[in-house]
């Protein structure tokens, strides 16, 4: 039998560079839990695939073999954070000197990232804007 599923865990494992240790923290698993999943020794139940998927930002489907597309369609990343952009009347920043490519396979953990990293820069440049004003 093909081990589809610890195969697609390992490689998402990785994608996100965690430590079979790391991620099994993450998910609330023992080392030997998630070695025993990635081997294919043992599945899985789907409680845990969901939270794999979730946390990964791709379908069960994906991760059970049954489709080869990884992304969930469900999420858009770049739909995300031009919500957030107009959100936050942010719409005027050109966003031209990032890849788009590369954008659309952020998870949505990374487009947070990117959102904190907005609202500190704006934050910071209010509190130099209400320095100057003194």
């Amino acid at each position: 039998m093909d081990n589809v599923l610890g195969k697609r865990l390992r490689l998402q494992r990785e994608k996100y560079q965690l430590t079979q240790k790391k991620a099994a923290a993450i998910f609330g698993l023992t080392n030997f839990q998630l070695s025993r999943y990635e081997s294919g020794q043992s599945n899985p139940d789907p409680d845990i695939i969901a939270k794999f998927a979730e946390y990964y930002d791709v379908s069960t489907d994906y991760l059970l073999g049954r489709t080869n597309i990884p992304t969930n369609e469900s999420y858009d990343p770049l739909e995300d954070l031009k919500q957030y952009m107009i959100d936050n009347q942010l719409e005027d920043m050109d966003l031209g000197f990032y890849d788009i490519d590369q954008m659309k396979k952020l998870n949505r953990d990374q487009i947070q990232e990117l959102k904190d990293h907005f609202d500190w820069v704006v934050a910071k440049a209010e509190k130099l804007e209400q320095k100057s004003k003194k």
